[in-house]
């Protein structure tokens, strides 16, 4: 499945879903030729998906709805549900650098944003594509047909209130959604939120493809709330990631018993013989001055750490379809044996009297119950729920008002398993493939550092659509690719417009160390081009928009490029229209 330069804001086909996202473009964009070439390939996951979605709702759904499984587990799924984009959960507690993680890979900063070293984040914000920058409010999205919140309604209005999406025209959000949790505090505010946050973060990491849990190298403490989190992902151990954040903050040596501090305290909370993998890294978006003291002597690490994590999310849009068949199959073993549990025990009740008695002597000896089932039925062990967790649910319902076993919806949800999902499987691609990139076309160019599009032989050589390219602040972004990706031989610029042609420059006459080029030097290269004062300072004027009085490499990109263009006689206006565009920097060109 490919995600390769599908224009401007056009979703890719990856699912039936995506088709409906707010924002899709009904014109095919000038690379069609080569979206053209993988038609066959993404057909074979849209339609796997499709089918996904039959089998679930004919199959899986009626079992779920006869016993009850929503009351124990979650809601029934939906379509959008099953056919929506994958999705990344981060999880952590106050200012462990959540949302500058989100920014990090953007590139840009998001509609409602807010960082700062206090909690600000109070809200769960998805962060998706759309055609423009605006912030949906929770009640508004939970009702929306075409997103995947519906499920949301359950949690109340102060859930609602506290939650949104925000939406913005970034390439990397054609692939995935992002979901940025409130700050996670210790002490009596935990519980003032007015809505049950556990089952809030267990609804999420259900849908979510990868969940992040966030760590600061100077906040390693696992709050009450934060344990009931982290233990509420209990069955997703396979999505989730440990990220230690701000490992630049420290030194070698406070960075190694900081990270053996952390795997102790997560030892304590994660109960299981396995290492999670865990990543170091300082996510800190490329347009922002580093602030506090920054230590060199873990930058290698550091920059290898970073790269596992982005090849890490980059994988992500090319599992999908395979995670959703997987989460699928999961979740029709679970309401299997659900109702396998539902359907003995109400059997067990006797036809006259006694029911409510012999209904207690059986909450009461769940345990025992569950053998029975096991033995009667030959169930695996590992399939059947916590016998407490079971009972607590259990409580808000009579047994009586349950329905017996159905054969026939068993062997339904038999016939999905044993026939269904290995047909699903079997129509998956076998042969080895590039990965998948979220980046839209950067991804070979760093790993491998050829600098060149993903275009095969034979196929006519196309104007590269200028949006299709992370802007150059993202992470997946060329601009974002170490030296030692580059290609010794020179970028491939007319391909793609977003490399910085001017870094080379930028690197030699910028701090080394701050990544940032003052005024003065900035002033004897913008002169050289010969343009008049009043015309440098206008340059000056669009390129420093932060007012800093310095550039950092990007700015210093713009502004060169501005310079490229007024030496042509083009108007101002028009130049900055140009050079925004070609960099993917046209969500700050329009906000100005």
């Amino acid at each position: 499945m490919s995600f390769i330069n599908k224009g401007k804001g056009k979703e890719p086909s990856m699912t039936p879903a995506a088709s409906a996202t707010p924002g899709a473009s009904a014109t095919p964009g000038p690379a069609s030729a080569i979206s053209d070439a993988l038609t066959a390939e993404e057909r074979v996951y849209q339609e796997t998906v499709q089918q996904l979605q039959k089998t679930y709702a004919k199959k899986i759904k009626p079992l779920e709805q006869a016993y009850c499984f929503e009351g124990f587990h979650s809601a029934p799924l939906t379509a959008q549900d099953i056919g929506s984009k994958p999705m990344v959960l981060l999880l952590g507690q106050y200012s462990t650098g959540k949302t500058t993680f989100v920014e990090y890979l953007l590139g840009e900063s998001y509609p409602g944003a807010h960082v700062g070293i206090e909690p600000t984040t109070d809200r769960f914000v998805a962060i998706m594509n759309g055609p423009e920058p605006k912030v949906i409010p929770g009640h508004a999205a939970a009702v929306s047909g075409e997103l995947p919140f519906s499920g949301l309604t359950k949690f109340g209005t102060k859930f609602l209130s506290r939650f949104q999406v925000a939406q913005l025209n970034n390439p990397l959000l054609s692939n995935l959604t992002l979901i940025d949790t409130p700050g996670i505090l210790s002490g009596s505010k935990q519980i003032q939120r007015g809505y049950d946050f556990t089952s809030v973060i267990n609804w999420f990491a259900d849908r979510s493809d990868l969940i992040l849990l966030l760590f600061d190298s100077y906040k390693l403490d696992i709050s009450d709330e934060f344990k009931g989190a982290i233990q509420s992902l209990r069955g997703h151990e396979d999505k989730v990631r440990i990220v230690l954040n701000k490992c630049n903050q420290v030194n070698q040596q406070q960075l190694m018993r900081v990270y053996g501090a952390m795997m102790w305290s997560l030892g304590k909370v994660i109960p299981t013989p396995e290492v999670n993998r865990v990543y170091l890294g300082s996510f800190w978006p490329r347009y922002k001055t580093p602030v506090g003291t920054v230590y060199e002597d873990n930058a290698e690490l550091i920059a290898s750490e970073q790269r596992d994590l982005l090849r890490d999310l980059r994988s992500i849009p090319k599992n999908a379809a395979l995670r959703r068949v997987n989460e699928i199959v999961k979740r029709a073993r679970q309401a299997r044996v659900h109702a396998h549990i539902i359907g003995h025990l109400r059997s067990e009740l006797p036809a006259m009297f006694g029911k409510d008695k012999k209904a207690k002597a059986m909450v009461e000896d769940l345990p025992a119950e569950f053998r029975k089932i096991q033995t009667r039925y030959n169930l695996p062990p590992g399939d059947f729920p916590n016998p407490e967790a079971f009972k607590n649910d259990l409580e808000a319902f009579k047994i009586v008002d349950f329905n017996k076993l159905s054969l026939k919806l068993i062997g339904n949800a038999d016939d999905a398993l044993s026939v269904d999902f290995p047909k699903l499987m079997q129509k998956f691609p076998t042969d080895s493939r590039k990965s998948a990139d979220i980046g839209l076309g950067t991804f070979e160019e760093e790993e491998s550092g050829s600098g060149r599009s993903s275009e095969k032989p034979g196929q006519r050589h196309l104007e590269t659509p200028i949006v299709s390219y992370p802007p150059p602040y993202s992470a997946m972004s060329a601009a974002a690719s170490s030296s030692n990706g580059r290609n010794p031989f020179g970028e491939d610029t007319d391909r793609n417009p977003g490399i910085l042609r001017y870094r080379a420059l930028f690197d030699e006459i910028s701090d080394p160390h701050r990544k940032m080029l003052a005024g003065e030097g900035a002033r004897e290269v913008l002169a050289q081009s010969g343009l008049p004062n009043e015309r440098l300072r206008e340059v000056w004027n669009i390129a420093d928009w932060d007012m800093r009085g310095e550039l950092d490499q990007v700015q210093f990109e713009v502004a060169m490029r501005l310079c490229e263009h007024l030496k042509n006689k083009e108007a101002p206006e028009a130049a900055k229209q140009q050079v925004f565009a070609e960099l993917g920097l046209l969500n700050r060109f329009n906000s100005q």
